[in-house]
């Protein structure tokens, strides 16, 4: 990897550039940017700067086993299941959603890297689901966690307390959509999260209660356009 760590640093002092980034998630979101991509085949509905950070952060931890909460239509799971494909070995992706529907089950299902994927319905947070999701990383040395389901605090805080515990040293806990904090409240008239109740303030209140975990603010730094700004947290210990 090319060191450009004084770049870097001029850049992490770039506020108006910085800003720049979050006009442009802001702005763009208007138009549903995020869903006009796909990772071999399924909607992914993300940022491509955050596929490529995932992307950068898989491949340097070398995962046993990645958890997502949140599957829409399926698009993270394949992808993620592509990275540990390349990777080798007896790798999986372990995801979760209170609702999966029907048709993007069939569609998860028939694809080449299904085989690598386990899909559990039922609430995150949910004792009985969490406790599956333990057994599924029994044995395996590095996990990977990734949040994406619902947005509220109440519910992101309660998934980074009781999913953190999987993750060790060296790797990754990645809350997505932090950077509702930063969007008009307008934007989610017909959703129970919004500014002061999203995963970003569910984030500040679970790092003021830990030390293992902490934000990788060069990721932030080089991204400037992403949906989780502050939300990729690395386990220091």
């Amino acid at each position: 990897m090319i060191d450009d760590r004084d770049v870097l640093a001029r850049l992490r002092q770039d506020r108006e550039l910085r800003q720049q980034g979050i006009d442009f998630v802001r702005e763009s979101a208007r138009y549903r940017y995020s869903y006009h991509f796909t990772w071999l085949g399924r909607p992914i509905i993300q940022y491509p700067q955050d596929i490529v950070a995932m992307q950068e952060i898989i491949w340097s931890v070398r995962p046993d086993l990645i958890v997502e909460t949140g599957i829409a239509h399926g698009g993270s799971l394949i992808f993620y299941a592509s990275m540990l494909e390349l990777l080798g070995g007896e790798r999986e992706v372990v995801g979760v959603d209170v609702d999966i529907r029907a048709h993007n089950r069939v569609e998860i299902e028939r694809h080449p890297m299904h085989r690598r994927i386990r899909m559990i319905e039922g609430s995150s947070t949910d004792p009985a689901i969490v406790e599956q999701v333990r057994a599924r990383s029994a044995g395996r040395e590095r996990v990977l966690v990734v949040l994406d389901s619902s947005h509220t605090h109440e519910h992101v805080l309660a998934e980074l307390r009781l999913y953190s515990p999987l993750v060790g040293p060296g790797s990754y806990l990645v809350v997505f959509d932090t950077l509702v904090e930063e969007m008009p409240s307008s934007f989610f008239a017909d959703r129970p999260w919004g500014p002061g109740d999203n995963p970003k303030t569910a984030v500040d209140e679970f790092l003021r209660g830990t030390d293992r975990f902490v934000v990788d603010e060069e990721i932030d730094t080089k991204l400037l356009i992403s949906v989780a700004l502050g939300g990729y947290l690395k386990c220091v210990k």
